[in-house]
């Protein structure tokens, strides 16, 4: 019997070497001496006794062990060797009376390599078994900007408060996530009751993701939880059947598809030219309505936001450009007391067609809405998390900031400028360093520095008189009812300020096109179709951002100004071009090369013409960490608000 199982196992373990040959991959297990030859370690941890899931156990610990198996543990050695007979053997055991000996492991990377005990592996995994006790010495690398190498830092603290070792991840982020998705804080030590909850949930889906080979999406299955809990609440999984598991999962699978497109493919850097076609016959044949509905859902009132203001003005806009033909309407979040999901649900079930969610934190609700409701267009105003079924929105605002920056370096007298900032979230340092950038273009001894408003107990003012500056970077548009000139670019003196210039987001040319494409055909076309996530990140050459500039600054500084954003208009010239210095002194970019779009995004760090810092955590106001929890850059993100 035995002997026929080895026949069997050595026949997968040939088949697995010849396809690795084909393909030209390394055909063996791995071997943990090779890897850490490249590899700078910190330190070795002795973890103990601890149950290993066998999906894990990618290699073996020593070079001389590795040549017996195939990349996937099953033997390939002849029938008649030796080491035939002792996995038979093991085989035999592991039948009658189950292999109860823990084999000796290290872990590395969240990945298993066995010192002692290969072939009770290779048995184990040949039946398909879940896992194996065996001792761990895990082996830590000096951290690093690998993503993966992150990855692995926040896969330790996770262990250290779950004890779960069998949840993989392959985006930055994602573990904290999980956490907060569980219902669970960030410092919460799980008790074993909560370790077995989670555990009976998580088996469950993960089988039913390698039912349907989610294997081949190039995710894993902690990838795919994680976006599973995005929509259904973990509370309610364990009272679910698994053929409900199972619909749901079929219902998410275009978005579990879309999680491995790379971010950078999802963005349309400018707007594509209008496909030829009846604007609004054909959507009203579609749809059988008279006019098209456009909801507008915000988290504050006009009066409480600058931002909620500006997206106003943009619907107006489209209002008045489109007339009757169109009705739109906004929802306040603030004013109707509800949370985003009912808000955006309120705006769907009064009939709209397409609703804008014009804020970051509508992400999550804004998806959970567009599943339940495949009809309605849903767009969401954030950058750098992309769903299938809903798309984002945004706008190169850091052009805008790096003319802005150029005329701040040409006017000030003491070479140290002020600038304010909001939110650390995805966006907000490439406006910084921009800035920083435009700075040194006209004045290269400048120094910027950088006062965050959602630093708790932060103090604008007090932060201008102590370091002396009158040259002042500050919101972008000034709150509707108010009367001060602090927006904007201004220069502080004894009688005021001076207004020189404002960044603007002209969101309504932004809502026009969509709408057009939408009318027209044109917003599931071709090109759109091509990807599988779409999210919008427009700037001065779609005319989404622009700069105002006052009759304040002088000509020669206003005309140097316009060629520039000329350039960036006519795509000749980019901000992030050419070899940055950060503030720890390493270099990014390269001399004749631009930064890439994700690296301009998510960017967490800043230049050393910036004197300041990114808060932490603790740092912020409430508000700032329920935003950073969604957006956040480095550390910031998914932190618990």
């Amino acid at each position: 019997m035995a002997d026929t199982e080895y026949s069997r196992a050595l026949k997968l373990g040939e088949k697995e070497y010849r396809a690795c040959v084909a393909n030209g991959e390394f055909p063996y297990i791995p071997a943990l001496d090779d890897i850490l030859r490249s590899t700078q370690v910190q330190t070795e941890t002795d973890l103990g006794l601890v149950d290993i899931p066998l999906e894990l156990i990618v290699g073996t610990k020593t070079v001389g062990r590795q040549n017996a198996f195939a990349r996937n543990f099953m033997p390939i050695m002849n029938e008649n060797t030796e080491f035939a007979m002792k996995w038979s053997h093991l085989y035999d055991y592991q039948m009658e009376q189950g292999v109860s000996d823990p084999i000796i492991a290290y872990e590395y990377m969240n990945r298993f390599y066995v010192l002692e005990g290969n072939k009770r592996v290779s048995v184990l995994k040949y039946l398909n078994a879940f896992s194996i006790e065996g001792t761990v010495t895990r082996i830590v690398p000096v951290m690093t900007e690998d993503p993966q190498v992150r990855i692995f830092y926040e896969y330790m603290e996770f262990y250290r408060k779950t004890q779960i070792n069998y949840v993989v991840f392959s985006k930055e982020g994602s573990f904290a996530a999980l956490i907060r998705a569980c219902g669970k804080g960030k410092d919460d030590i799980w008790t074993d009751d909560e370790r077995a909850t989670f555990s009976s949930a998580y088996l469950r889906f993960s089988r039913l993701f390698a039912e349907k080979k989610g294997q081949k999406l190039g995710i894993t299955a902690g990838d795919g939880f994680l976006l599973y809990l995005a929509v259904y609440p973990y509370a309610e999984i364990s009272d679910k059947t698994d053929a409900q598991l199972k619909g749901e999962l079929d219902t998410l699978w275009p978005e579990m598809s879309a999680l491995q497109e790379a971010p950078e493919k999802a963005l349309v850097l400018n707007p594509e030219e209008d496909e030829q076609g009846s604007l609004f016959q054909r959507f009203f044949r579609a749809t059988g309505s008279k006019h098209l509905q456009v909801a507008f859902v915000h988290e504050k009132s006009i009066r409480e936001s600058s931002w909620t203001y500006g997206h106003e003005l943009g619907r107006n806009y489209l209002q008045q450009t489109f007339g009757d033909r169109i009705v739109t309407t906004p929802y306040f979040m603030d004013a109707e007391g509800k949370s985003r999901e009912e808000i955006i649900e309120e705006a769907i079930a009064d009939g709209n067609h397409i609703v804008f969610a014009a804020a970051q934190r509508f992400l999550d609700a804004s998806l959970k809405a567009a599943i339940r409701h495949p009809d309605v267009k849903i767009l969401c105003c954030g950058v750098n998390r992309n769903f299938h079924s809903v798309r984002t929105y945004y706008g190169r605002m850091y052009e805008a900031k790096f003319l802005e920056g150029m005329i701040a370096g040409a006017m000030t007298r003491n070479d140290r400028i002020a600038y304010s900032a909001s939110y650390p979230i995805y966006g907000s340092t490439a406006n910084i360093n921009a800035f920083a950038l435009g700075v040194g273009m006209t004045n290269p001894r400048a120094r910027i520095y950088l006062h965050w408003a959602s630093r708790k107990n932060a103090d604008f003012q007090k932060f201008l008189e102590e370091n002396d500056l009158n040259i002042v970077s500050d919101v972008d548009m000034i709150r509707p009812g108010t009367q001060v000139r602090q927006y904007g670019l201004y220069m502080r003196g004894k009688h005021g300020c001076v207004n020189l210039a404002a960044p603007l987001w002209n969101w309504g040319k932004f809502y026009e096109k969509i709408i057009r494409d939408i009318l027209s055909g044109s917003f599931n076309s071709g090109a759109a179709r091509e990807r599988k996530t779409l999210s919008y990140w427009w700037g001065i050459s779609s005319s989404i951002i622009d700069l105002i500039v006052s009759r304040e600054v002088p000509y020669g500084v206003r005309t140097l100004t316009d060629v520039f954003r000329r350039e960036i208009f006519n795509e000749n010239f980019h901000p992030f071009y050419g070899e940055l210095t950060k503030q720890d002194g390493t270099k990014i970019g390269e001399k004749d090369s631009v930064l890439s779009p994700l690296q301009i995004i998510s960017m967490d760090w800043l230049l050393d013409s910036v004197i300041g810092d990114i808060p932490k955590p603790e740092e912020l106001t409430d508000e700032a960490r329920s935003l950073a929890a969604v957006q956040g850059i480095g550390d910031l993100r998914d932190t618990e608000p």
